[in-house]
């Protein structure tokens, strides 16, 4: 007798919240993609975040590829681990993560990429009546040079780069605003360029330059005592 096992989830389990948001993740892709009308999007969008079972969630992307054309797995494999050196070599080229969806969108709704992501040759992050949080500090770059291509239309978007990164800021605001306050600082050898272009109307972009977290220590770390 074989032991097989099956490739997804079982229909019965009970769905987790990151299971219905990368579904809706999707959604929003096919949207942009233009594969999905807002109507279609509205319905299954509802569908997505009150579903509790696997079951529930499949019929929603059955009939929508998964980028590149192949079949959307419910379940996302684990990223690769990142190389303890910690050198911008290491995350230039993929970093053995796949690249993610080129589109972000985010329509009278939010979107968000952190943590250990790769962020592709160009993004297009679209915010329409919402906002978009892209945090590139721990992310992986698909290419030396990447461009985040941003349309806030009566939304924001955020962008968060770690210091040493090159940022060139070429967006447009039409009653609204690019705005990058930090400085990067020197540019680190071997780090990316980010090129950041775009519309804002009556909306904003913004840039921020920010360390990455730092983890929190095992046990909690030694606690102050109170001065009487």
């Amino acid at each position: 007798m074989t032991d097989e096992r099956p490739e997804k989830p079982l229909p019965e389990l009970r769905a987790s919240d990151a299971d219905r948001e990368r579904v809706v993740e999707r959604l929003r892709d096919a949207v942009a993609e233009g594969r999905l009308d807002m109507e279609e999007f509205e319905e299954r969008l509802e569908v997505a975040y009150t579903s509790k079972t696997y079951a529930e969630l499949e019929p929603l992307t059955r009939d929508l590829p998964a980028p590149g054309g192949h079949p959307m797995p419910l379940a996302a494999a684990a990223p690769a681990p990142r190389p303890a050196d910690g050198s911008w070599a290491s995350r230039i080229g993929g970093g053995g993560v796949p690249a993610s969806s080129s589109a972000a969108v985010a329509v009278m709704s939010s979107f968000q990429r952190k943590g250990t992501w790769t962020v592709p040759p160009r993004l297009d992050a679209v915010a329409f009546w919402g906002s978009g949080d892209l945090d590139l500090r721990e992310a992986n770059f698909a290419e030396r040079e990447v461009v985040i291509n941003c349309i806030a239309i009566m939304g924001g978007i955020q962008i968060t780069v770690p210091p040493g990164v090159e940022v060139d800021v070429r967006g447009f605001g039409f009653m609204g605003a690019f705005d990058q306050r930090d400085t990067p600082g020197p540019v680190a050898p071997g780090a990316p360029r980010v090129v950041v272009t775009g519309l804002a109307f009556w909306g904003g972009v913004e840039v921020k330059v920010k360390p990455p977290k730092r983890p929190k220590p095992l046990g909690g770390g030694p606690k102050l005592r109170k001065e009487l």
